[in-house]
């Protein structure tokens, strides 16, 4: 089922020890990850502090790219599904200064409400 749920797009959770050792470089003194989640080759990283949004470019994936989010900079977000036929659902995040939202799509996955439960969490308290 891991093939099917990456082909659709459907986000899985990540081990978290394997995370912190590769993040340790770009994580400040007292930040921990505390989720995180991949949607075929990019990752949602939630820590204490912000999150972490990891989008592999490229065919071979080698050039990776991490936007990291302030939990206080993030103005609304937004879950958007046409329902129960629907293999879709978007995820949308505005962050402060910026006219677009970040748009992501998961396939049909619970998920996809866990991770919006995480960002209701740090954001809304």
């Amino acid at each position: 089922m891991g093939l099917f749920n990456a082909i659709m797009g459907n986000a899985s959770a990540v081990d978290i020890v394997k995370l912190r050792e590769e993040y340790t470089p770009i994580l400040v003194p007292g930040e921990n990850i505390e989720k995180a989640f991949k949607v075929i080759r990019d990752m949602f990283v939630f820590t204490n502090k912000r999150f972490i949004l990891v989008d592999k470019q490229g065919i071979t994936g080698s050039k990776v790219e991490y936007l990291s989010i302030p939990y206080s900079s993030v103005i609304k977000f937004s879950k958007e599904s046409a329902g129960l036929m629907d293999l879709d659902a978007d995820l949308k995040i505005w962050v402060r200064g910026e006219v677009q939202p970040i748009v992501k799509k998961f396939g049909k996955d619970n998920n996809i409400n866990e991770v919006y439960q995480i960002l209701g969490q740090h954001i809304l308290g």
